[in-house]
């Protein structure tokens, strides 16, 4: 019988979520695509997320240290799927119907303005959230990072109940 522990959880989610981000810059880069707000906040949660979870990696076990980094992964997860979920629904209505532009900018939209305004290469803002900019195997890059946001959740809610155990 294999036996997953908790740390090794943590490391592939660090890996993983890297793994997303350096995804992100690279198919941007290459295929000249025009990231929008909720992209770029996807980009910036992939980027957030692999140290929090490599400090649940490198923290003892059950301890208070690897508990709250777990808690933030998983709500930083369950913040990229809310906003994940919500670019789908953009991307699947007929064009021109619904944009995420045009109203009063939030609070993604404010944080994500000012990443920009700091470091343009990694965070600026080009494109449109409901635009279909690349599909692979049927699915936008949205929904591809729903399903990673998803798997992420899953597998943090795992680590932490199997950690809270003697």
């Amino acid at each position: 019988m294999i036996v997953i522990k908790p740390r090794l959880v943590w490391i592939a989610l660090a890996l993983g979520y890297a793994l997303l981000a350096a995804l992100s810059l690279i198919l941007t880069a290459w295929l000249d695509l025009r990231p929008c707000h909720l992209c770029i906040f996807q980009r910036l949660l992939f980027m957030v997320l692999p140290l929090l979870a490599a400090a649940a990696a490198l923290a003892p076990a059950a301890s208070l240290v690897r508990r709250l980094a777990g808690l933030l992964v998983g709500l930083g997860a369950a913040w990229g799927l809310g906003v994940a979920s919500y670019q789908s629904w953009l991307q699947a209505q007929p064009l021109g119907t619904l944009s995420c532009v045009g109203g009063q900018p939030g609070l993604i939209e404010g944080l994500v303005d000012w990443l920009g305004a700091q470091v343009p290469s990694l965070f600026l803002v080009t494109g449109y959230c409901e635009d279909l900019a690349l599909v692979i195997l049927g699915l936008s890059l949205a929904n591809w990072a729903l399903v990673a946001f998803a798997a992420g959740l899953v597998a943090t809610a795992w680590a932490l109940w199997y950690d809270r155990r003697p």
